[in-house]
């Protein structure tokens, strides 16, 4: 998304055995003789681990119920969803009303687009079965035809139910987040991201997992956002902060055909 990171917390699994997706030892060996900067990140952070929902229904409905609102309230509609559909399938959904999406949190628009979601499945419209076979191109140029579904919710499908290895979200809020506290540039250049794409590929969503953690703050007091508003000391000697800017906080944004 132009915009928002990573969700607070991938989905969370439903099955008796818990899904992960990590970085393998081979996958930071290889990040690390790339790039020293993400190997010292790398090295402080230790191992990472983030949940997987290997079911895509369930992903895109996890991902648009997410898009626009915090993360803690995306964790309420989440658990209420599950509570009220514990046959979570695109023939349930599909039956549901839009009276009882909304009853678990979810806006007009986006019980809209789980219905039709759920609907294109049913009739074949939708291959679900078959999103595993596309290459990473033309996955997403897939899911991006299904309605609340932009780039951004397919590229974090494609991490965190496909288990893509090779994704690197630069919309991403907490991506640009990271790259700035990594490399201390205030500003992105579309030069500079084609570069670092490049020099994290094929292992860019390992790559992604640190800098979603570092956006987080588990690099610690070593990193700071370069493009974080200055404090300037005003008259008397206190502290102010110029142009008062709202707080950043992690959205998603909705998206739309």
């Amino acid at each position: 998304m132009s915009g928002r990171a990573a969700p607070d917390g991938a989905p969370p699994g439903v099955a008796a055995e818990p899904c992960h997706i990590e970085a393998t030892e081979a996958e930071i060996a290889h990040l690390a003789g790339r790039d020293a900067a993400l190997a010292r990140l790398m090295e402080a952070v230790g191992p990472l681990r983030r949940e997987r929902l290997p079911d895509p229904f369930m992903a895109l409905v996890h991902a648009i119920a997410g898009q626009q609102i915090s993360g803690a309230a995306h964790a309420s509609v989440w658990r209420r969803l599950l509570g009220a559909f514990p046959d979570f399938t695109p023939e349930t959904l599909a039956a549901a009303t839009p009276e009882d999406l909304r009853a678990c949190g979810l806006s007009l628009r986006k019980a809209g687009h789980i219905r039709e979601i759920a609907r294109r499945a049913l009739c074949g419209e939708l291959d679900l079965a078959g999103l595993a076979a596309l290459d990473d191109a033309a996955l997403c140029a897939a899911l991006c035809e299904l309605p609340g579904v932009g780039r951004w919710t397919a590229e974090m499908l494609m991490i965190f139910s496909l288990g893509r290895r090779d994704v690197l979200s630069l919309g991403d809020f907490g991506i640009r987040k990271g790259l700035r506290m990594l490399y201390g540039k205030r500003e992105l250049t579309p030069a500079f991201l084609a570069r670092v794409r490049k020099r994290y590929s094929p292992c860019a969503s390992a790559a992604s997992l640190y800098l979603w953690a570092l956006a987080g703050g588990a690099g610690g007091a070593d990193y700071c956002d370069p493009a974080r508003p200055q404090k300037k000391k005003a008259a008397g000697g206190r502290t102010a902060k110029k142009g008062a800017a709202a707080p950043q906080r992690r959205m998603r944004r909705e998206e739309q055909e």
